[in-house]
């Protein structure tokens, strides 16, 4: 007799969100799993991103959400929707028998079975506590080794490439705010400027700009920030996941963040070979083009970042988070309705 499936429900609360990583990030989760569990995927809303191979479902708020598990009855939920709160997560443990979730760091997070953070803050944690932190736990796009062994034959541009992103919909305006103190730069670049699916401002004064400027693109989106990040001589961008991504390539990299939250992370900082100023509606002018200038002028200081940030850890325990959701699904954490359990591990 064929043993049943067992089946893992992935909730995101966006696939565009945060540069895309937490997409990635799922349907990496999915391949690793597909052979041993069945695969569903819960969204706010119907996404074509997710692959036509696994089902979809839709569940926009608390209460369908609560809905669609009931319905499914998962064996587990991997959860990567931010930061949640106590009462969801308490219902949600009336009906699923094992819960992991990233990147949680509100009070619904201290409930669930297991935690990873990969962004992480100066959040003290009990030692007990089922979390595991720090980058090693990020896991890189495939197609990354490719990307950054290429850019071991990279070329300085004439004029070198600056590309500038910050995201889905980036609610600062940073994008703006950069380019105008960038427009004020007096030596010639080639500037790439990425426009996200959902950002928030009108792109027309941002396109006028360009167009008064020499090499200078506005791209909307659909674009890849891997592609591009990894043909650039410098990066601007965010806080959050895009400066793991640019460290996977090897790229002297400037960070804006777009929140407090975002300001407070403790990756990446000068260590890691990153230029972080801290809030960016808060950046002077002149610290933002002296930031542009010291890897364009300065050799040595732009191969110690390089080489700081390929010495980085990331995806170092990319397995250990895979052999986490496999330990979960088989060693549920209590019974639920309709998943009787007498091997339950407390």
């Amino acid at each position: 007799m064929n043993k049943t499936k067992k089946l893992i429900a992935i909730c995101l609360s966006s696939t565009e969100e945060k540069n895309g990583y937490p997409l990635r990030r799922a349907l990496r989760v999915a391949e690793e799993l597909s052979s041993e569990a069945t695969i569903v995927f819960i969204t706010q809303v119907a996404s074509p991103d997710i692959p036509p191979m696994y089902r979809s479902m839709e569940a926009n708020n608390h209460r369908t959400l609560l809905q669609v598990l009931s319905f499914l009855k998962p064996d587990l939920l991997v959860r990567d929707t931010g930061s949640t709160i106590k009462e969801e997560v308490e219902a949600i443990s009336r009906l699923v028998p094992a819960s992991l979730h990233f990147d949680d760091l509100g009070e619904g997070g201290q409930l669930a079975d297991f935690v990873i953070q990969t962004l992480y803050g100066e959040t003290e944690h009990d030692v007990t506590s089922p979390i595991k932190t720090g980058i090693q736990t990020f896991i890189p796009d495939d197609r990354c080794a490719d990307l950054r062994s290429k850019r071991d034959q990279h070329v300085f541009g004439d004029p070198p490439r600056l590309l500038i992103a910050f995201g889905e919909n980036d609610p600062g305006n940073l994008t703006f705010r950069s380019f105008r103190h960038v427009m004020n730069l007096q030596i010639p670049l080639n500037v790439t400027i990425l426009l996200g699916k959902s950002y928030e401002h009108d792109a027309s004064t941002l396109q006028m700009m360009a167009l008064s400027r020499r090499n200078t693109t506005v791209k909307k989106a659909p674009h890849d920030f891997l592609d591009l990040a990894a043909e650039a001589d410098i990066v601007l961008c965010g806080g959050g996941y895009m400066p793991y991504d640019v460290a996977c390539l090897g790229v002297p990299c400037i960070v804006l963040a777009q929140s407090t939250f975002e300001s407070e992370l403790r990756f990446p900082i000068d260590r890691d070979g990153f230029t972080h100023l801290g809030l960016g509606r808060k950046v002077k002018q002149s610290n933002l083009l002296n930031a542009i200038m010291e890897p364009l002028l300065h050799d040595s200081l732009r191969k110690r970042d390089v080489d700081r940030q390929l010495a980085l850890p990331l995806g170092e325990e990319a397995e250990t988070v895979f052999e986490t959701i496999r330990y979960l699904l088989e060693h549920p954490k209590r019974a639920v309705p309709g998943k009787p359990l007498p091997d339950v591990v407390n």
